[in-house]
């Protein structure tokens, strides 16, 4: 029980928490890896924490059916696929997206295990309306069929699925405490802010020594900065926390975004490369690979202490390397090491 919910146990956890020397050497910082890419179903991935609270929520509405939303590649719609696989329900993911002209990384996946994926295409109005009008469409021909429809927020961020980053915050700190690493600074990719927000209140709130930075992956514009507010304050008063926040307590590095959502950049690209021949983990181009790329400029900057600890949550997302537009561009990059023979 946490904050008066119960969740769904299906994770393996704690994920574990690794040291990486040559990461550590080569940056000149005490450099460790939160492993949430290492949860257990449907290729792993930080949304698990959040699922395990969202679907208890929804078995204990008596629904059978999971609905969420996001974009062609959505590593949340993939890992919310495999939940409802794993527990007998149906599942839809919206998409604001063209097809992408091919089935591959999380859209392969979606259908692999049964999930319906409904891809809209962008027609100019502001995306939270296409998103409301296709859902609400999806839901009603579900619902004509005698299903129930539970209905997941972009990312699994409401304030039901921020609580598996609460967790986290805890599990956290109790690994920190027990390798000396009371004093580090945990560092994760943010997104639709849910990951961030769990950390946070987690931290905070259990009075957590470690300390929290955030990396936008996309532009983090005065919507989001309205945005995490109001999200706090939903929180605090749902759960009654006993922490104040204004826009200021939300530390979130806005520098590394490259100027939009899941594109391909060659920094990033190089991130995803050296992280996979230095420590043998793979990153991917649009949350980790970004989120990284970001730290070792913050290193360089004078933004990370050198000396300091590190504690970076790899939040998964290793189907990206596959989608095509990423893909194509590290073939560019890959292929002159590839030894062809006649």
């Amino acid at each position: 029980m946490l904050l008066g919910h119960e969740k769904t146990s299906f994770l393996h956890l704690p994920t574990p928490l690794e040291y990486l020397p040559g990461v550590s050497a080569d940056l000149g910082v005490e450099f460790y890896i939160k492993r949430d890419d290492l949860t257990n179903l449907g290729v792993g991935g930080n949304k698990l924490r959040k699922l395990e609270y969202l679907l208890k929520d929804a078995q204990d509405q008596g629904c059978t059916m999971l609905l969420t939303l996001g974009g062609a590649q959505t590593n949340h719609g993939r890992l919310t696929a495999a939940v409802a696989a794993k527990f007998g329900m149906k599942c839809a993911i919206v998409c604001v997206d063209p097809y992408p002209g091919e089935l591959s990384a999380n859209l392969l996946l979606d259908r692999l295990m049964g999930a319906e994926v409904i891809l809209k295409k962008d027609d100019g109005r502001p995306e939270s309306e296409q998103f409301a009008e296709t859902a609400a469409a999806v839901k009603a021909r579900y619902e004509a069929q005698g299903e129930k429809v539970y209905e997941i927020p972009i990312g699994g961020s409401s304030d039901v699925g921020m609580l598996g980053y609460y967790e986290c915050a805890m599990e956290l700190t109790e690994q920190a405490k027990a390798m000396g690493l009371e004093d580090a600074t945990v560092i994760s990719a943010v997104g639709s802010i849910g990951t961030y927000m769990g950390l946070y209140c987690g931290l905070k709130n259990e009075n957590s020594p470690l300390k929290l930075t955030g990396v936008a992956i996309s532009p983090f514009l005065e919507a989001k900065d309205k945005r995490i507010v109001e999200y706090f304050n939903s929180v605090k008063e749902k759960y009654g926390l006993t922490i104040d926040a204004t826009r200021e307590d939300f530390h979130i590095e806005r520098d590394y975004t490259h100027g939009a959502y899941n594109n391909p950049v060659k920094e990033v690209r190089d991130a995803v490369c050296y992280m996979a021949s230095r420590e043998a983990i793979i990153l991917d181009p649009c949350y980790t690979g970004k989120a990284f790329a970001g730290i070792c400029k913050m290193v360089k900057e004078g933004k990370i202490e050198k000396g300091s600890k590190v504690i970076f949550l790899h939040t998964g997302g290793l189907p990206g390397i596959y989608t095509k537009h990423h893909r194509v561009e590290f073939e560019k990059e890959l292929l002159d090491g590839v030894t062809i023979l006649d």
